[in-house]
């Protein structure tokens, strides 16, 4: 099994009960434990500001999937929420937005996936719950999340 966390965004609808079901789907993957939630925060859009505040938290997973199988069922998680990647603007309002940011201590660089997330380290509104879950969480290549944390914190 491998510790995994992914990060949690809605922006569109009942966005705590979208969060909330889709964390019961989680649970339901088979290889899939749910460990720990975080918190939700609500938050500003990033990039793409003309748009709806998110809510936005992480779980941490133990998985027996690959990273891609695990990308694959967020994925799926996101359609099934009527996420529709193909349509609107990047990074526009959502549904339900699944984001594997961490899986173990891998690092990934392939055209369909990246691992650590390729923004994380960049993100307040990912940090945030990260280091709810785990303040001691090493980043691969990137350091701890408290320090990335801080460093967003002091504008550094």
């Amino acid at each position: 099994m491998v510790r995994a966390f992914v990060g949690l965004g809605s922006n569109l609808g009942e966005r705590d009960v979208t969060l909330r079901a889709a964390i019961g789907r989680l649970r339901g993957l088979p290889d899939v434990d749910v460990k720990r939630v975080s918190s939700f925060r609500d938050t500003e859009p990033v990039g793409y500001v003309d748009q709806p505040r998110f809510l936005n938290g992480a779980v941490e997973l133990e998985t027996g999937l690959t990273a891609r199988a695990l990308l694959g069922a967020l994925l799926e998680l996101e359609r099934a929420f009527g996420r529709d990647r193909s349509a609107g603007p990047l990074h526009g309002p959502r549904t339900l937005d699944l984001d594997l940011l961490l899986y173990g201590d891998e690092t990934i660089d392939e055209p369909l996936l990246t691992i650590p997330h390729p923004r994380l380290h960049e993100r307040q509104f990912v940090l945030e719950p990260l280091a709810e879950l785990d303040p001691a969480l090493e980043v691969p290549g990137l350091g701890p999340v408290q320090a990335l944390r801080a460093k967003l914190d002091s504008g550094a």
